[in-house]
């Protein structure tokens, strides 16, 4: 990409930019979003992220996207993952290991059961 030249020219970016993003994010029938923060990262959210996309992948479910973030301000329980299904409300979870990580797909994404014993919060942050 060369030189932007004029502000119409950098408007038409964003616009389009905004129009890939929200094509990638409606969709999709859920969202695991990733808080990596410094104090997440730190308790290895990289790990958990990882995991995270390679049970996705492993299972051929391509209808979850995952985002990554910054602190969800929860640093006591990191690494911290939010999931969001369709319209129901979303669910932070906390201290997600790989394989915590594991789970929460296979019960809460595939079967749509909360694994209650790692919910830090319920709704909106």
């Amino acid at each position: 990409m060369g030189k932007i030249k004029s502000l119409e020219e950098l408007m038409k970016i964003k616009e389009n930019t905004l129009k890939d993003l929200k094509m990638r994010d409606t969709d999709k029938r859920g969202k695991i979003v990733v808080a990596m923060g410094t104090c997440g990262i730190a308790a290895g959210a990289k790990e958990t992220l990882k995991a995270i996309v390679d049970v996705l992948n492993e299972k051929g479910i391509e209808d979850i996207a995952v985002v990554q973030s910054g602190c969800f301000g929860l640093c006591d329980v990191e690494p911290t993952i939010e999931v969001r299904i369709g319209e129901n409300e979303p669910i932070i979870y906390g201290h997600v290991t790989p394989n915590q990580a594991k789970r929460i797909i296979e019960q809460h994404v595939l079967e749509g059961k909360v694994v209650s014993d790692l919910v830090v919060k319920r709704g909106e942050l």
